[in-house]
């Protein structure tokens, strides 16, 4: 089970931190110099697999709340 953690913990770094910091970063260095657009399309991009990879976290949860309810309880404290 703390493997299971480990994992949706990666995923969300990869999927929802990752992805906000770098378009935070480059939202801050477009206001200086601006990005291609190449660059602002692959931040988009990014961005679009990072909502997709959050929809099958959250799946994943709600899996794991029907099959063993008191996982939250074990891991969040």
């Amino acid at each position: 089970m703390g493997d299971v953690i480990a994992l949706i913990s990666s995923i969300l770094l990869l999927a929802v931190v990752a992805p906000t910091w770098i378009v935070m970063h480059y939202r801050s260095t477009n206001q200086k110099s601006g990005i291609s657009e190449e660059e602002h399309n692959r931040l988009q991009e990014l961005a679009k697999i990072a909502d997709g990879m959050m929809e099958r976290i959250e799946t994943l949860e709600s899996i794991l709340d029907q099959e063993t309810p008191d996982w939250r309880k074990k891991h969040d404290a």
